[in-house]
């Protein structure tokens, strides 16, 4: 017989007990017991064994100690362990790993089991280096004789110390008379089923070893038969592993698996919080309590690091669980403010992010009674006896307090739970951070977006206006919509919608760049259509900026719009969209439509051969506009063609004011949260009275100065406006006089009082003017620096026919009334 001695130490998995073979031998290696599993490892029947020696399987070899030699040496060492080659009945030989245990009798009577496994049954893993000798062969394993009457008869030292009982105890009594507490009629059921069948069985028990001061130990015991030479049950063969490890392990897994699931199922901070409190009772504790720093619930991280000092610190109680209601109001309630003792373990935590483990709770001295004596009455009367107390920590920075308690489980919190405790609470810390991370993005892109977004918005002569914006949900985030509304020459205003693909801060910078292009371009006074070709530029020429590396393809910015221009003098409107969903126009009478006009592409996709194109509708007063972003009208349930036939039906309450008309409709959105941003813009058209605009055609000749200067006089003095006379004669002989030398075709004069008093000269040269500063010595040049420094502000901007040439001039608050 080969072999190699091994010390015996670790535990072993109870799935490797089952697949040994077992054989009881006398104080002279006589086999006295077979078992069927042996029968079938070596293929020797127990009436071909018992009885003989046991060399008659295991053939010694040349160096082997002889077998009282051997039997001394066993004896001397309480046992042995080691490989051995075992010859089996048709002649090959067995590699396996062997195991000898001495068992005690009455009267001091010793006997040997041997216990035998197939270093190749074992699995891949366990049949490497060290432990291919077999986990078996090195575990501390107890053993029981038991007889067919269920008597012990034969026990090994190892199982003294699993139970704590000495072996004079154990011979000629039944489990359930020695151990009633150790579900002895369960094992006892088990050892009669494997005396009458004879298969191997495997069964669970719990036991309080004194070496480990009382605490429960979980036990796996295998059960064999023995059998005699007839092949009769000669009695059965418990082996028990100590496997609390196992399974420790194993719950822990379980818990730690439940914990991926259950906990940051939302980003949202409180209910993070509940979500670790509920998870840990009752898989860990009785009551479990998880409190914030109070700025955490509101997306602030803490400004305080790991190991600084700071005021005295207050808390928000995110989370509550308990298998007793009521316990845990201690004194706080979910959502309350906690002000912590500077000086407690609950402080000391948050201060230092090192975790507190008090195993025995004394709440009738020290800092408990100190601090806080309500709260500590409120813990006696609970009955919680043991306490961990573990910050919630995330880069440098401590986010809160979990606090377990136990009162009901009566075995203290250990060394193991803490850490597992650290575990639970460092994953619900990565989810709270992921949380905290996010509400300061979208409160960042929030704030980005409202302060980026008009905060008065006002039509002027030309329009009412009321405007709503709704963020997104916070699965979604911040998205980038955008409007406007600008006031442009001759009393004319913009009215801008538009929407960045996307969400989240970026989506709102580029927003914000996107409406200040917007609002620089309407200053050039373009056409709709050519605003959104060179905004088109715009987007395109960004996305190229933002691409990180030489070479590489442009990131795709995207974004639609849709952008109109409202004259109240003609009562038309101008409009022309990007991808955008069309208006709605709401006639006074309530009939509403969704005008037909070319889609265009989105800005920034690179559909440049694609031209936009502008339509002109005649809006008469009182004319509802509807400018909305496509988080109004869709949703992921429906189509947006019932978003559309919504928003229809709500806007055709004309009579409402639109600021209750932007409530209603905002009202109508489906319950849940949009998935998008909601923005809508609604203006009710007026067109100007015809006695508030006054026009003249004229003559392409120097005289047509001296006649425009007559009649602008004489309509100011029809106006109320005489004070006004001397400046705008000035700026009308300015701008016509450029008109005849430089432009063609007729000259019209326009004056227009609204807001402002605006005064227009066209003609039909499409060249526009461009001031310059002239020289001391130049005679001509200074008409445009003079109606500069004469208006509140001056420009230009193209006609059908040719170009306008305009200046504003403020009106007297009486006139403005008026």
């Amino acid at each position: 017989m080969t072999n190699t001695n091994h010390a015996l130490a670790e535990p072993v998995s109870p799935r490797e007990i089952p697949d040994a073979a077992i054989a009881m031998l006398d104080a002279e290696g006589t086999v006295v017991g077979w078992t069927h599993a042996a029968e079938q490892l070596v293929g020797y029947s127990a009436g071909e064994v018992v009885g003989r020696s046991a060399a008659h399987v295991l053939p010694p070899a040349e160096d082997t100690p002889s077998a009282a030699a051997f039997a001394e040496q066993c004896r001397a060492q309480n046992g042995w362990s080691g490989t051995v080659t075992v010859r089996h009945r048709d002649g090959h030989a067995i590699k396996m790993t062997l195991r000898i245990s001495l068992l005690w009798g009455q009267d001091a009577d010793t006997r040997w089991l041997v216990s035998v496994t197939d270093i190749g049954t074992l699995s891949s893993g366990a049949s490497k280096g060290a432990v291919r000798e077999s986990l078996l062969a090195r575990a501390p394993i107890g053993i029981a004789v038991y007889d067919p009457q269920l008597r012990c008869t034969w026990v090994s030292d190892v199982m003294e110390r699993h139970v704590g009982v000495p072996r004079d105890r154990w011979f000629g009594r039944r489990l359930k008379d020695l151990f009633p507490g150790f579900e002895a009629e369960a094992l006892e059921s088990v050892m009669r089923q494997v005396l009458e069948s004879g298969p191997t069985k495997v069964h669970e028990y719990r036991a309080w070893p004194p070496a480990d001061r009382g605490r429960a130990h979980l036990f796996s015991a295998s059960f064999f038969c023995l059998q005699d030479a007839d092949g009769k049950a000669l009695g059965a063969c418990s082996m028990s592993a100590d496997v609390t490890g196992n399974r420790r392990a194993r719950e822990r897994l379980a818990i730690l698996s439940e914990a991926s699931t259950r906990i940051g199922s939302s980003l949202d901070l409180m209910q993070t919080g509940q979500e670790l409190a509920d998870l840990a009772v009752p898989l860990l504790a009785d009551h479990a309590i998880v409190d914030l720093v109070e700025s955490v619930p509101f997306g602030v991280e803490p400004s305080a690091r790991i190991g600084t000092t700071t005021r005295r610190p207050v808390l928000r109680r995110a989370g509550v669980a308990s298998t007793e209601q009521g316990v845990l109001e201690l004194p706080a309630v979910r959502e309350e403010v906690i002000h912590v003792p500077p000086t407690s373990s609950f402080a000391t935590a948050l201060r230092t992010g090192r975790s507190h483990l008090e195993p025995v709770l004394d709440t009738h001295a020290g800092p408990w009674v100190d601090h806080d004596p309500s709260r500590a009455q409120k813990v006696r009367d609970s009955g919680i006896h043991s306490l961990m107390v573990v910050p919630i920590r995330a880069r440098r920075c401590v986010l809160g307090l979990a606090v377990f308690g136990r009162s009901e489980e009566p075995t203290p919190f250990q060394e193991d739970d803490l850490l597992l405790a650290e575990e639970l609470v460092t994953r619900a810390a990565l989810s709270l951070d992921n949380a905290l991370q996010y509400a300061r993005q979208r409160t960042a892109a929030l704030t980005l977006q409202r302060d980026l977004l008009p905060h008065h918005v006002g039509g002027g002569a030309a329009l009412d206006v009321a405007s709503r914006y709704v963020p997104a949900d916070m699965d979604h985030g911040v998205g980038g919509d955008w409007f406007d509304v600008i006031k442009l020459s001759g009393a004319r205003v913009a009215l801008v919608v538009g929407d960045v693909v996307g969400h989240g801060i970026n989506a709102a910078a580029t927003m914000g760049r996107l409406r200040t292009a917007v609002r620089t371009l309407a200053d050039m006074e373009l056409p709709p259509h050519e605003l959104l070709t060179h905004l088109d530029d715009t987007v395109r020429r960004l996305s190229e900026e933002d691409t990180d590396a030489p070479g590489q393809a442009p990131a795709a910015v995207g974004a639609t719009c849709l952008y109109a221009v409202y004259d109240p003098v003609t009562r038309r409107c101008t409009m022309a969209r990007a991808g955008h969903p069309p208006p709605a126009i709401i006639d006074p009478q309530g009939h509403i439509t969704f005008p037909d006009m070319p889609a265009g592409a989105p800005l920034g996709l690179g559909l440049g051969l694609v031209p936009f194109e502008s339509v002109e509708l005649e809006l008469p007063e009182g004319t509802l506009l509807a400018l909305y972003t496509d988080g109004l009208v869709e949703s992921r349930d429906n189509d947006i063609d019932v978003g559309l036939d919504r928003l229809g039906t709500a806007l055709a309450e004309t009579s409402s004011s639109l600021e209750d008309l932007c409530s209603h409709v905002i009202e109508t959105l489906p319950t849940q949260a949009p998935a998008d941003d909601v923005t809508l813009l609604l203006a009710r058209t007026r067109g100007l009275e015809p006695a508030q605009v006054a026009s003249w055609e004229l003559p392409n000749e120097p005289a047509a100065v001296h006649i425009a200067r007559q009649a602008a006089a004489r309509q100011l003095s029809e106006w109320g406006l005489e004070h006004l006379v001397a400046t705008m004669e000035l700026i009308v002989s300015e701008l016509v006089t450029n008109a005849v030398r430089y432009g063609g075709g007729p000259i019209c004069l326009r004056l227009i009082q609204h807001q402002v008093l605006t005064c227009e000269v066209s003609d039909s040269n499409t060249s526009h003017p461009r001031p310059r500063q002239p020289h001391i010595i130049d005679e001509q040049g200074r008409g445009l620096f003079l109606v500069a420094q004469l208006s509140r502000r001056w420009g230009s901007r193209s006609a059908t026919d040719g170009k306008v040439v305009w200046a504003e001039q403020d009106l007297p608050s009486k006139a403005l009334a008026a």
